[in-house]
């Protein structure tokens, strides 16, 4: 077995709506993957639940995560050096709601890569990330590999 060396200019990447998604490698014998996820303003995911647990680490910008449950969301603000733990099965979103871009580092299950593997494009968008025609193909995306909510339900 030979060290791998995966940099941000070599990863295979994949767009995710508006996200670029870049694929850094696990690791061997583990539950472990690793991302490196740039959203641009105006972009974030719909709230939804997965089993996968996610731990964010901000690089560049300012990310909204909320966590929903009964009544109001839970709003966090997490900025660069901030890690962000989301458990699984606990319904949540992220969302870019400066005018920066964030560059985040994510560790997940290899299932999460294989959705993203399965919806993701080698096109970048052509709809703005706050455009209806954005909001549309993430519900179609995510609708069809996750379960998620909206808001009222």
């Amino acid at each position: 077995m030979n060290i791998e060396v995966t940099t941000a200019n070599n990863a295979d990447y994949l767009w995710v709506a508006a996200d670029r998604i870049r694929f850094l490698g696990g690791v061997p014998g583990s539950d472990l993957e690793l991302l490196d996820i740039e959203v641009p303003p105006g972009s974030g995911t719909p709230p939804h639940i997965h089993e996968s647990p996610e731990l964010f680490y901000i690089l560049e910008g300012e990310m909204t995560v909320r966590q929903f449950d009964a009544g109001l969301p839970q709003v966090i603000k997490a900025g660069p050096g901030t890690s962000v733990r989301v458990p699984s099965r606990v319904p949540h979103n992220y969302s870019n709601e400066s005018d920066k871009p964030i560059r985040m580092l994510v560790m997940l299950a290899p299932s999460m890569i294989a959705f993203f593997r399965d919806i993701g494009s080698v096109e970048p968008p052509r709809a703005p990330p706050t455009s209806p025609a954005s909001a549309q193909q993430w519900i179609a995306m995510v609708s069809r590999r996750c379960r998620w909510r909206r808001k009222g339900r």
